[in-house]
């Protein structure tokens, strides 16, 4: 069992950034995949970064490329999502998820994910 827990979040103007962190416990993270997401309110929950399980490899919303950043530190058990340039529909509580999986694909849909937290409310004002 991995339990996750995300920090990080808050309200800030568009232009903006905000940067997240994810605490996993139980496990170690290294050997798991893990990604962010986020969901508004009225909508699905939508990918928005991943690497694999060694970190050595990220995969990208086309909607943040560019502007987010995932990172993770092994040693520590915590993963990274910085957030720059941030836009209004950006908000949406994000939530951090881990995946068993050790190949080289990166998952990017919520059903390949098993673990998860409980999620950050980000806000962006125009």
């Amino acid at each position: 069992q991995v339990q996750l827990v995300e920090s990080g979040g808050g309200l800030v103007q568009a232009g903006g950034s905000l940067s997240l962190s994810c605490a996993a416990s139980g496990r170690r993270f290294v050997g798991y995949a893990m990604a962010w997401f986020r969901q508004a309110p009225g909508k699905e929950r939508e990918f928005v970064a991943a690497d694999n399980w060694s970190g050595g490899a990220t995969r990208y919303a086309d909607s943040v490329k560019g502007r987010f950043a995932i990172s993770r530190d092994n040693a520590n058990n915590t993963g990274y999502l910085q957030m720059n340039t941030l836009k209004p529909e950006d908000s949406a509580v994000y939530y951090c998820a881990a995946s068993p999986y050790g190949g080289p694909h990166i998952p990017s849909t919520p059903s390949e994910y098993t673990y998860w937290g409980q999620g950050t409310q980000v806000t962006v004002s125009s």
